[in-house]
């Protein structure tokens, strides 16, 4: 059909209908191809490196929706050792049937779950503690940093059970916390070994203001706290690398880790659709009816996982250190050079670590305080119980003496009737026989008279 319209075209020249409308398919090839070519351009690069990671140990953080879904699936494919740290235990039925979905789909059976809560200090400390407390310490080839969380537009902050801002603590703090225990296991690693951490960043850092300036709650927003919060979490990385740079090993061979920030850009997750639609149902209808937009310039979780996959197999990207970039899959620079400077970077560390001891402290208290009140709770639900044991005790032998004695009283009253009856018959017995002797009696007068 094609090649005759062409032909005919060629030779007769276009037909009347398409000399009519040639201005309206000229607009429509064009708007198609523009659409075309917008979506190409939003949709980024793809990754072309590849890695074997068969063997390999990789924590994941936020590993079950959004971007570290799919970056956990393209490491399970590849043979790797998945460890998903999930904010709920792993017999959540949820949760074991992903799990079970992972290791059937790729037919991976080295990939489960750890409980670690990333808005409790205490919980991240419980993980990371048990999993250094190793000898000889654990394999670990890398770790992914995706999880995050913000409070969409208009909302109140949200504080966490340690009385930190939400945002604040699951998207800096909890990698913070998370990185400086797990410290030792990284730089016990062999010195041969790759070893890579990938922390998640956001262009949303370049607008954030500087750390140095102190953030309450009137100046507190949504967007300003998650902002400052990937500000905070770029800069924290490129001190961490110094300070793996820094230790000496007794082998005296260099330690290999390294952290690389990675931008996976704008991507349709679950995260951006609460920010967009504001976390009502009235945006969320919105979203749905006007799906198209997002789906037109937004990247799927999979078009945001290939800079992961670039930065998780490319074997030229750990030449010249740590602490890069990649975006789109390739390195690029950083917005602001605040993200590098030491002096910023030393006093957050600083506030940092007084800021989780002054909460673990307080924490370890809270903990002790109710303990102490379940334990006193126990103790008296126990002497309850004994009370109630006591109290159930002496209704039964009440009950078995109010028996006994009713029974002894039966038993008194039957002997009673039974003395009765024998006094009764005894007394019939004894008229009828002075009845008897009477009548006799008279009979023997009568003979004799």
């Amino acid at each position: 059909m094609p090649l005759e319209f062409i032909t005919y075209s060629l030779i007769n020249g276009p037909p009347e209908w398409a000399r009519s409308n040639f201005m309206r398919m000229v607009y429509i090839v064009a708007t198609a191809g523009f659409l075309v070519l917008l979506k190409k351009f939003c949709s980024g690069q793809t990754n072309t490196s590849e890695r074997p990671m068969n063997g390999k140990v990789v924590m994941i953080t936020g590993g079950t929706t959004g971007v570290g879904a799919r970056v956990a699936n393209d490491l399970a494919k590849r043979g790797a050792q998945i460890v998903l740290l999930t904010h709920v235990p792993p017999s959540d039925p949820f949760l074991a049937e992903y799990i079970q979905d992972l290791r059937d789909k790729y037919d991976n059976q080295l990939i489960y779950a750890e409980q670690v809560d990333l808005t409790s200090l205490h919980s991240i400390r419980k993980f990371a503690t048990k999993w250094i407390d190793n000898a000889p310490p654990r394999r670990l080839d890398m770790i992914v940093l995706c999880a995050a969380t913000l409070t969409p537009p208009g909302k109140e902050r949200v504080i966490t059970e340690d009385g930190i801002e939400e945002t604040w603590m699951v998207n800096y703090l909890a990698n913070f916390h998370l990185l400086a225990i797990l410290s030792p296991a990284l730089r016990a690693q062999p010195f041969d070994r790759d070893v890579r951490i990938l922390v998640a960043t956001c262009s949303s850092y370049i607008r954030s203001p500087s750390l140095k300036e102190p953030v309450d709650e009137s100046t507190w927003s949504p967007t300003v706290a998650y902002a400052r919060s990937k500000l905070a979490l770029t800069t924290f990385g490129h001190a961490y690398q110094k300070h793996l740079d820094s230790y000496k090993r007794p082998d005296g061979f260099p330690v290999t880790t390294r952290v690389v920030f990675v931008d996976p850009g704008f991507c349709r997750t679950a995260g951006m659709r609460r920010w967009l639609t504001k976390g009502t149902l009235t945006g969320l209808v919105l979203y749905v009816l006007g799906y198209f937009v997002p789906w037109m310039l937004l990247k799927s979780p999979e078009q945001g996982a290939q800079s992961f996959y670039y930065a998780a197999m490319d074997g030229d990207i750990l030449r010249g250190g740590g602490g890069k970039l990649i975006k789109e899959c390739r390195e690029v620079d950083f917005a602001r050079p605040e993200v590098k400077d030491e002096e910023v970077a030393k006093k957050l560390w600083e506030e940092s670590d007084a800021l989780i001891e002054k909460m673990e402290k307080a924490a370890s208290k809270r903990r002790a305080a109710k303990k102490k009140e379940e334990e006193l709770l126990a103790v008296k639900r126990e002497d309850k119980d004994k009370s109630d044991d006591t109290a159930s005790l002496r209704s039964l032998k009440k009950s078995k003496s109010r028996d006994k004695s009713s029974k002894d009283k039966k038993r008194d009253k039957d002997k009673d009737e039974d003395r009765k009856k024998d006094r009764s018959k005894s007394e019939k017995s004894k008229s009828s026989s002075s009845s008897s002797w009477s009548s006799s009696r008279r009979k023997s007068k009568k003979t004799d008279s």
